[in-house]
């Protein structure tokens, strides 16, 4: 899909998955489209409906969020479109982790008990539950990968002033308790996740995407207890399969190697598990639309000029 062409555009950016046109300097329209990036390179072919799930489990999670933290969004005129707040982003991610996986096992069983200042109780195992959830922030990287920050560095740095960082510790466990909550409800284990925060004049907001697969880690509950008794993998939902799928195939994104042929059954499987995704995680059956670049176009235009 070319780059849309819209009346008071003041900017617009590409990143690996989303395309973001800033409006007047105060809204910001953001497509999320269906390239898909692993181990920090795009896939040289996108993923039919990616953007869309991505999109409505977002704008799903922000809606049932909105009473702990105010969020960017203002409308979703299009299943892969968000209309919101331009924010001035805090330059740190606030990873928050209810489980011993992934970076945070790996970390672990290197022999270090302590992971962005937090220390790491004795005699775990992959995938134990934590006694209680650990945040575990990242530096936002313009290029390149996030690296790991303790909570006294980022206020030491003045990357955040401790007050305002304290309430985004604050809202935080908040939202990952309601993720824990609603994830229960459709038989699933929220593992961990990321949040992103901006501010607008005196307010903080939350804002990018939350509680999706690709910015967040799902259990299934069931069989969770006796999987690890017997020390077997987790059955995961996450974007987990995409990665795993290229490591059997060669590619780690390291130099020199080739991503692996994407044939049409490949995109089609990925294509299935992320409705599959989406149809655990929300508890709704996905309805797939086709939209055409004019028609998107008309309908955006419409919703940035209800904004005024």
């Amino acid at each position: 899909m070319s780059t849309l062409q819209l009346s008071n555009q003041t900017n617009f950016y590409k990143g690996k998955v989303r395309d973001v046109y800033t409006i007047a300097d105060k809204y910001m329209v953001m497509l999320v489209s269906d390239r898909i990036s692993a181990f920090d390179v795009v896939l040289p072919r996108p993923i039919p409906y990616k953007g869309q799930v991505l999109n409505q489990i977002a704008a799903q999670f922000l809606e049932a969020t909105k009473d702990i933290v105010p969020n960017w969004m203002i409308s979703v005129p299009l299943p892969n479109v968000t209309i919101g707040h331009k924010c001035e982003t805090y330059p740190v991610e606030m990873v928050v982790r209810g489980y011993l996986t992934g970076h945070a096992w790996r970390t672990y069983k290197s022999g270090k008990r302590e992971l962005c200042g937090v220390p790491l109780p004795e005699g775990l195992k992959e995938n134990d539950k934590f006694p209680t959830p650990i945040l575990t922030p990242t530096t936002k990287a313009q290029e390149g990968h996030d690296e790991d920050i303790s909570r006294d560095e980022i206020i030491k740095q003045g990357l955040v002033s401790k007050e305002e960082y304290e309430q985004l510790e604050k809202y935080t466990l908040a939202l990952f308790e309601r993720g824990t909550q609603i994830a229960k409800e459709r038989g699933l284990i929220l593992v961990d996740t990321k949040y992103e925060f901006g501010k607008k004049g005196d307010t903080i907001y939350l804002i990018d995407e939350i509680h999706t697969p690709d910015s967040s880690r799902y259990f299934y509950s069931e069989g969770y207890e006796e999987r690890q008794a017997k020390g077997e993998a987790q059955k995961q939902l996450s974007k987990e399969f995409v990665r795993e799928w290229l490591m059997e195939n060669g590619f780690q994104g390291k130099d020199g190697q080739q991503v692996p042929e994407m044939t049409d059954d490949v995109i089609n499987g990925i294509s299935e598990r992320y409705i599959e995704l989406y149809e655990h995680v929300t508890g709704k059956k996905f309805v797939k639309e086709e939209v055409s670049q004019a028609d998107m176009e008309k309908r955006i235009e419409a919703e940035i000029a209800k904004l005024g």
